[in-house]
């Protein structure tokens, strides 16, 4: 187990690629079990079977949806539509940030795509307004995280199909929790306005801007509304869902808004299979150590430890929390999901938590950590899109870091949060 242990953190220290590290540490972990070699040849198996799951099929085709619906322009009509509806408060484009945010999320399901395409072109807006370039990084990044917490989500694909959780459960689950991130964090804005001296727009909400940008904007809102009916009332699974949101996509980019040519599509499919095969080497790469630990009884060990901690669900919660949080600080969140996942799902079954609700606590603790230094990709893509230092963002980031982690303990400790609209739509008992 030492030598496991010292092999993943050497090769992660030294700046190897994660899904290496996985596959290689998961190897040296085979050759402790059994220095003759006797179990090389499963770390083949071990790899394509961690891939062998229908589910993740939706992955790429959520990817290549928001990588179109971005392409088209779609990302400028939701801001515009954020804007006539809160533009008009103090730091009203701060406020559009967040709404904006939440539109978006209904569209990528990744908050990188969403850092990106808000880095692109609201925080140059935002700092052209009289914001400062860390303070809208900041907001940037705060909303960020609402794109993998409203569905389609990315991490609860992976979640469901590995636990073996409801994928469409989970995508219920996580729309109020998305949404009391967009509000809190606003009201962090709100409270922040006077001192900062944040700017605000001259004049009254109108009632035809709002209805020009809503129609400007309808076909994009039309797109999340489609993909969560389909899912959640049956009609269609996740997979199936996505694949008919790349058609809608297409189609609307292509043939409405004239945005996305033939040649692009070269790009898209490029770029959406360089993201969907670094997401699947961890995956398949970690499904190889996931055996290693499972082999040794890691996962029944680390939730004795935790149970000889209290056996309290109160303070199992707390470690479990504290645990997803400072792992998220030094490590890639889909490895972190595939290897602990294992680990958490049972332990919080086993203090009595729905697997739905389980699954949405680390999903959420998952996401907080992108905005997390060292390692906060949020932080590392808006660093590279604006040129801004990732300490300064890091700096104007904590007030909305805190206000993010109180929302995560409301959804750890209040069940009915996670779990009312699912229960409502007949997902889960």
């Amino acid at each position: 187990m030492i030598l496991v242990a010292a092999t993943f953190f050497t090769l992660l220290v030294l700046g190897m690629p994660i899904g290496y590290v996985l596959g290689i540490a998961g190897v040296v972990g085979m050759w402790t079990i059994d220095p003759g070699g006797r179990f090389f040849p499963m770390a083949a198996e071990r790899f394509f079977a961690g891939l062998d799951l229908f589910t993740f099929l939706a992955m790429p085709f959520f990817i290549l949806a928001g990588e179109i619906m971005n392409r088209s322009g779609i990302t400028d009509r939701l801001i515009g539509l954020a804007d006539a509806l809160v533009g008009y408060l103090r730091g009203g484009m701060a406020h559009s940030n967040m709404v904006a945010s939440v539109m978006f999320a209904g569209l990528s399901g990744a908050a990188t795509a969403d850092a990106a395409a808000f880095g692109n072109t609201l925080v140059p807006a935002m700092v052209k307004s009289g914001y400062t370039r860390p303070f809208a990084c900041a907001v940037t990044a705060a909303g960020s995280i609402i794109g993998p917490t409203i569905p389609p989500s990315n991490l609860m694909i992976i979640y469901g199909s590995l636990m073996g959780v409801s994928i469409a459960g989970l995508f219920a689950a996580g729309i109020l929790p998305g949404l009391l991130i967009c509000l809190v964090c606003m009201a962090v804005i709100r409270a922040l306005a006077d001192k900062l001296g944040l700017p605000k727009a001259a004049g009254a909400p109108s009632l035809r801007r709002i209805l020009t940008a809503f129609k400007d904007g309808f076909a994009a809102l039309v797109m999340p509304v489609m993909i969560l009916g389909a899912i959640l009332g049956g009609i269609t699974t996740p997979t199936e869902a996505a694949s008919i949101a790349v058609f809608y996509a297409l189609v609307m980019g292509v043939f409405v808004y004239r945005k996305v040519g033939w040649g692009d599509l070269t790009d898209m499919l490029v770029r959406t299979a360089r993201i969907t095969g670094i997401v699947f080497l961890i995956i398949a790469s970690a499904s190889i150590l996931g055996w290693w630990m499972t082999f040794n009884q890691i996962p029944q060990a680390i939730a004795a430890a935790f149970l000889a901690v209290s056996d309290t669900p109160a303070v199992i919660i707390a470690l479990i929390l504290a645990l997803l949080l400072f792992i998220g600080m030094f490590m890639d969140i889909n490895a972190m999901l595939i290897i602990l996942a294992p680990v958490l799902a049972p332990l919080s079954a086993s203090i009595g938590m729905h697997p739905v609700h389980a699954g949405i606590m680390i999903v959420l603790a998952l996401n907080i950590s992108l905005m997390t230094p060292p390692v906060g990709a949020c932080l590392f893509v808006l660093a590279s899109v604006t040129g801004e230092r990732i300490e300064r963002i890091a700096k104007a980031l904590w007030p909305f870091l805190l206000a993010e982690v109180a929302v995560l303990l409301a959804v750890a400790y209040w069940p009915d949060l996670t779990l009312a609209v699912p229960r409502w739509l007949g997902l889960v008992n």
